[in-house]
């Protein structure tokens, strides 16, 4: 669980976030949207320590984010973001590179490390290219073997910045479907992700930032009946065989 308490944060001394108090849940997919700008990203890497927070505090399980060794926040949070370089590495040395937090010096993989690294990739379809380099792989075989390394870095709570990037409408219905067994695991998952239809489709909650704070926090029916998306997007929702947006 990841417990965010009046966060303030942003960069550049800009303050994208101003007294953000919210709670991604064990058990739970959390979907996490907004306008463009708005700080979902910036949400993402204060709570996983990749930004320090100008005011307020992240905990993850109990424990406040400022009193974690790096060793130790990895070991609790694993985050996938939207920007990545491709290293010039196979899939499957990739995948090991989620057992590093676990590993001691020198980061030398045991045989554990190698049979996680393995399920991890099997279990989102990429084992069979695990000695392909990335940068032969498509989009699509890339953002797997990277899920592949968050998989394999075994951590409690899991964020992703848009995850279905690169992917296909088939494969992005296979990923949610990975995020939400994850879940039902016991597991905090939150994803920001910029298609609503998805997000409301497979979410167990939702949190709708703009204006620098949480507009609204709560099921994806409550969501839509509340109007707020209206408000953030300025476009009315629909709802027959899908979802369908209209500007107001």
């Amino acid at each position: 669980m990841i417990e965010v308490k009046k966060l303030c944060g942003g960069y550049g001394g800009v303050r994208v976030l101003r007294g953000v108090s919210l709670t991604l849940e064990d058990g739970q997919l959390t979907a996490i949207i907004g306008p463009n700008g708005c700080g979902k990203s910036t949400l993402l890497r204060l709570c996983c320590g990749q930004l320090s927070p100008q005011r307020g505090e992240v905990w993850a399980d109990g424990r406040p984010l400022g009193g974690l060794t790096r060793k130790e926040t990895a070991q609790s949070i694993s985050l996938l973001p939207q920007s990545r370089a491709v290293p010039d590495i196979t899939a499957g040395a990739l995948a090991l590179h989620g057992r590093f937090p676990w590993l001691g010096y020198p980061r030398v993989c045991r045989a554990e490390d190698r049979a996680a690294a393995e399920q991890a990739m099997r279990r989102v379809g990429i084992w069979e290219k695990r000695g392909s380099l990335l940068a032969r792989l498509s989009g699509g075989e890339r953002q797997k073997a990277y899920l592949a390394m968050l998989l394999a870095q075994d951590t409690q709570n899991v964020l992703l910045d848009e995850p279905t990037v690169y992917l296909d409408i088939a494969h992005q219905l296979e990923l949610f479907a990975l995020l939400k067994n994850l879940a039902r695991e016991g597991k905090c998952v939150a994803a920001v992700e910029h298609d609503l239809g998805l997000a409301l489709d497979n979410a167990d909650r939702v949190i709708l930032l703009g204006e620098g704070g949480v507009l609204f926090s709560g099921t994806p029916q409550e969501l839509i009946d509340s109007g707020a998306i209206a408000h953030a997007f300025g476009v009315e929702l629909t709802r027959g065989d899908g979802y369908r947006f209209s500007s107001c």
